[in-house]
């Protein structure tokens, strides 16, 4: 069989090399050509769930059943998108369709038990939540008694407090794989969440000088150190906005988180942090962090962690003209900033609505809305850009939430701004990273792009949950 673009053998030879862009638009053309052929969508699936793409993903697994209920790949497709976006029930009832069908498949065995473990896990959480008032985790922890043992010759709060020695110094240890006193994380994590609790949702500055502005981070802790050593150290002349996704995927999340939330402490008024869509329970779930808090720490430290994230701003106002949000705009239009200030946020995000919204949609280049490619919230053109900014006398947004090659991106006529601060993402996207400075006389971006560093052997995804590890057959 030739090798041409036209035929399955270079479809697939995409998907192999990991080239899924190519993948996509090489099964649509076949498609087009060949739209009952249910192992194109099952393909074009594949490439979807490898971009992050779940919405598209999952309708390509469904119409490939359609076309041929027969086709079990289709259930293995459709299950890893429903479980991507949180829906477990009903990944385990297509889990199931394997079991029956192939009895004696390990493979499937295992993937069925650990989406069911899930789905009885969920129930468990709800059945208590209804039972009573969930308490704080603060009220359990005894920090006070908490003893730090001889031998630990690693980083301490100085009184209690987070100084810059002690943020020097905790990055050192991190740099080299060792670990923060559990009380010390403790700490942090209490003083953290008292200070996002008293702030607003819609966090509004007037810059007089210079901010830095980063996208996604993913816990690739030694991408955020070759941050601060080509850009300086936060300091209140040198002040940080860090926008959503600081863990998840990438295998140093907890280093990565627990140096943000330091400098927020040293440096609360010249610090900024907003909330992403992986700031959740579901996607801590699925991807990694959860699973990394438990190994290095324990189950009771992630529940705080989750009742930390819930307090994170969900966007910032800068000189009354430029909006940052980790996602996007909004579903409908008509959204005012005075609806954001009202967000109550301290909870996990809803499937539709402005909080959801802010967390999780995506530009597009055509005129209005479409579903989103996720399969949550929207997607939005520049007109849906351009009401929003001229409803709310703003000048441009600012977002993150994509990988982009060059580490940013500008669209929407430069009304919509794209940064992305994780370069090589998981280790296989060959990205940049960027991030942005503005400065307060015109408000002009001006992107910085820099590449990946080395770092330690630890793949990403390895504290991930399992059915998200494996290759999806």
């Amino acid at each position: 069989m030739s090798d041409s673009r036209e035929s399955p053998l270079y479809q697939i030879k995409c998907i192999y090399i990991k080239d899924y862009d190519n993948a996509i638009k090489y099964y649509t053309e076949a498609l087009e050509l060949n739209p009952a052929n249910a192992i194109y969508f099952s393909n074009r699936s594949l490439a979807y769930l490898r971009t992050e793409c779940y919405g598209y993903a999952l309708a390509d697994a469904t119409k490939c059943l359609e076309i041929d209920k027969n086709y079990i790949k289709g259930y293995y497709r459709r299950a890893t998108s429903n479980m991507a976006l949180g829906k477990f029930k009903a990944a385990l009832k297509d889990y199931e369709t394997v079991v029956r069908v192939r009895p004696n498949d390990k493979d499937a065995k295992m993937k069925y038990q650990e989406c069911n473990k899930i789905v009885k896990q969920k129930a468990f959480e709800r059945a208590i939540a209804s039972d009573e008032m969930k308490k704080s985790v603060v009220d359990s922890l005894d920090i006070e008694n908490m003893m730090i043992e001889d031998e630990y010759t690693g980083p301490k709060l100085e009184e209690g407090k987070v100084t810059m020695r002690f943020m020097k110094e905790m990055m050192e240890c991190f740099k080299d794989q060792k670990k923060l006193h559990r009380k010390c994380a403790y700490q942090i994590l209490i003083q953290v969440k008292e200070l996002l609790s008293k702030l607003p949702s819609l966090v509004e500055i007037t810059l007089k000088e210079k901010i830095t502005i980063c996208g996604d981070t993913h816990g690739q802790f030694y991408d955020l150190l070759n941050i601060f050593e080509l850009n300086g150290l936060p300091s209140e002349t040198n002040p940080y906005l860090f926008n959503g996704d600081f863990v998840d995927r990438g295998s140093f999340s907890l280093e990565v988180i627990l140096t943000l939330f330091g400098f927020k402490l040293l440096l609360p008024d010249s610090f900024y942090l907003l909330r992403g869509n992986h700031e959740t329970d579901n996607m801590n779930q699925m991807y990694g962090f959860e699973g990394e808090v438990k190994a290095k720490y324990t189950t009771q430290m992630f529940t705080l962690f989750s009742e930390v994230f819930q307090w994170l701003p969900l966007a910032q106002c800068i000189n009354g003209k430029v909006l940052v949000m980790h996602g996007g705009l909004f579903s409908e239009d008509g959204v005012m900033l005075d609806d954001l200030r009202k967000i109550d946020r301290n909870r996990q995000p809803p499937d539709s609505g402005p909080m959801c919204d802010l967390l999780w949609s995506d530009p597009q280049p055509q005129n209005g809305r479409s579903v989103s490619k996720r399969g949550v919230s929207c997607q939005f053109g520049p007109d849906v850009t351009e009401r929003f900014l001229d409803q709310n006398k703003l000048d441009y947004i600012v977002r993150s939430h994509e990988v982009k090659a060059e580490g940013y991106e500008v669209t929407h006529s430069g009304k919509c701004i794209t940064v992305f601060s994780a370069p090589n993402y998981c280790d296989q996207m060959a990205n940049k990273g960027a991030y942005i400075h503005l400065r307060g006389s015109d408000l002009k971006p001006e992107f910085h792009q820099f590449t990946a560093v080395p770092h330690p052997n630890v793949k990403p995804m390895a504290y991930a949950n399992s059915l998200m590890q494996m290759g999806m057959m």
